[in-house]
């Protein structure tokens, strides 16, 4: 009995320490745990990509620039969005990111040209596709039809060799619940294994209250997860854009996606009518800050942002 008593007030001591170890001074424990994802490999430059650089740009830059641009920020992923004035350069901004060493990681929507570009050059880019909001007289319903409504996507992207991300971009198909039924739907059929989610944080400030539940949900069809500078209810406040470390949920919200595991590629964003170098390096800046913290380190004054000013 007594050997039985001294084991169990062993566990309790050594649960105590873990304990005080796990807060000191009352701070949470670093992110980087058993189980979970290092801040500085899953937030590293090597493993960030930019996105909504191209129509998103004050300064209008072409694919050189583009490419010198995110050279001198120290990226090498691009996801392209692009607008009509830009199908006569996909084929050039292709060889502008071969040269400067940047991945054409995912690209926006599909484009008869750059199918064939895909095809000439043997890239192997991410397609993201909004999964649609059809009518049904349920749910169940709903997904079917928003499957069926995908399969030509799905079978061309197979056919390239290309992963399908369904991106959320509100509406019904914008819902994490939904999004993960439609990706089930397609895997039922073995030809449809390339099909995820790429996950946008700036289109999801209705999901934030059950944040880690969605994420969750997500991860295991999860090919990229889009960061942004994030507030309560901040799409209603016009702060639905906003710098990282500049809203107050981020330094949370960056905790949980490490906790869930989650190793893919980290996409940052312009998005806005400012310059886009300017606009990726206040979230490099911010990033970094909120790494610091993560990982346990002092984190230094808040970044003052170049490209965005407090409302």
């Amino acid at each position: 009995m007594r050997s039985w008593l001294s084991a169990c007030s062993a566990v309790v001591l050594l649960m105590l320490v873990f304990s005080f170890v796990g807060k000191v001074g009352g701070a949470e424990a670093p992110c980087p745990t058993a189980g979970v994802a290092a801040p500085g490999e899953l937030f590293a430059r090597k493993n960030l990509v930019a996105w909504c650089i191209v129509p998103f740009d004050a300064k209008k830059r072409g694919p050189k620039e583009r490419a010198e641009m995110l050279r001198r920020l120290g990226l090498s992923k691009l996801a392209y969005d692009w607008r009509g004035q830009h199908v006569p350069t996909f084929e050039e901004e292709i060889l502008q990111t071969k040269k400067h060493g940047i991945e054409f990681m995912a690209f926006w929507e599909l484009h008869g040209d750059f199918v064939k570009l895909v095809r000439k050059y043997g890239i192997r880019p991410q397609f993201w596709v909004i999964a649609g909001s059809p009518q049904g007289a349920n749910n169940d319903e709903r997904v079917a039809k928003a499957a069926h409504d995908l399969l030509p996507v799905v079978n061309q992207t197979r056919e390239l060799g290309c992963k399908l991300a369904l991106y959320n971009h509100g509406g019904w198909g914008g819902e994490p619940d939904n999004l993960v039924a439609v990706v089930k739907r397609l895997r039922e059929n073995k030809n449809a294994d390339h099909v995820g989610i790429v996950y946008n944080l700036h289109h999801g400030h209705g999901h934030l209250t059950d944040f880690p539940e969605a994420l969750a949900e997500m991860k295991p069809f999860l090919l990229c997860l889009n960061l942004n500078g994030m507030v309560k209810d901040g799409e209603s406040r016009g702060k639905m854009i906003l710098p990282l470390g500049q809203g107050d949920l981020d330094l949370q919200l960056l905790k949980t996606i490490c906790a869930s595991g989650y190793r893919g590629p980290i996409g940052i964003l312009n998005h806005t009518d400012e310059d886009a170098e300017a606009r990726l390096q206040d979230n490099l800046d911010g990033l970094d800050w909120l790494v610091r913290q993560l990982d346990g380190r002092p984190a230094g004054p808040k970044p003052t942002p170049r490209s965005w000013k407090p409302r």
